[in-house]
């Protein structure tokens, strides 16, 4: 596992600096394909990242933008971070790339299988994705406890995207597995305070432990992005 840790005394000048390397990695993929798929995750602590990559000066018109996971809901909803992606990263430069849903805004039926196979049918592989990681130490919707945590943690999945429940938050949610998250060949963390910076700490030293550390010993190589 190889772990390029970066810290900043700033949230801003955090946001600023991931946003700089995730555009050059786009730019190079664009430079050796022609195209570029972006994965982002949702809630709140992207918002400013989200802000400072929409005005990176890039051809957005060849970059597909998803997410790393979703919560099953409308994406009219209040907890869809669909409607947050729309409001925050695709603005500016950034309105010109296509966006790739992993829940379609007129699903009329959003039952787990179903919601997973409509997703699937158009699912992209990442080129660059942006993790976050929440206090139990989830990343994406790879939640402890969750019934499905095991099968989407097991290195042999040959899913991309899988169903999951957590116990500890709302709503089911379709999340990249890790042995898919492992397969992305720009792989980036961002978390921000003393608390969750902890949690990373103990999850780098127990990766069975928690999730996010168990899918950074899978992926081998990330660069985590830290603000006090």
């Amino acid at each position: 596992m190889t772990i390029r840790f970066h810290s900043f005394p700033s949230a801003q000048q955090a946001a600023r600096a991931l946003a700089e390397a995730v555009a050059q990695d786009l730019r190079r993929t664009l430079e050796q394909r022609g195209e570029a798929v972006l994965a982002v995750s949702g809630g709140r602590s992207p918002v400013a990242f989200f802000h400072a990559l929409s005005q990176s000066d890039l051809d957005w018109g060849k970059v597909g933008v998803t997410l790393a996971d979703e919560r099953v809901v409308p994406t009219g909803h209040a907890d869809s971070n669909t409607a947050l992606v729309r409001q925050n990263l695709l603005q500016n430069r950034a309105a010109a790339a296509r966006w790739i849903p992993l829940v379609e805004d007129d699903a009329a039926d959003l039952q787990p299988e179903r919601t997973v196979r409509a997703a699937s049918a158009h699912y992209r592989r990442p080129d660059v994705l942006v993790l976050g990681m929440g206090a139990d130490g989830h990343t994406a919707s790879l939640f402890p406890q969750s019934p499905q945590l095991a099968a989407a943690m097991s290195p042999d999945c040959a899913q991309p995207l899988m169903y999951t429940e957590p116990v500890t938050a709302p709503h089911g949610r379709i999340s990249l597995t890790a042995a898919e998250i492992a397969r992305v060949p720009h792989l980036y963390l961002a978390i921000g305070g003393a608390e969750k910076k902890a949690v990373y700490e103990r999850a780098i030293g127990e990766p069975e432990t928690y999730p996010v550390g168990k899918v950074l010993q899978m992926a081998g190589e990330c660069g985590v992005y830290y603000a006090d």
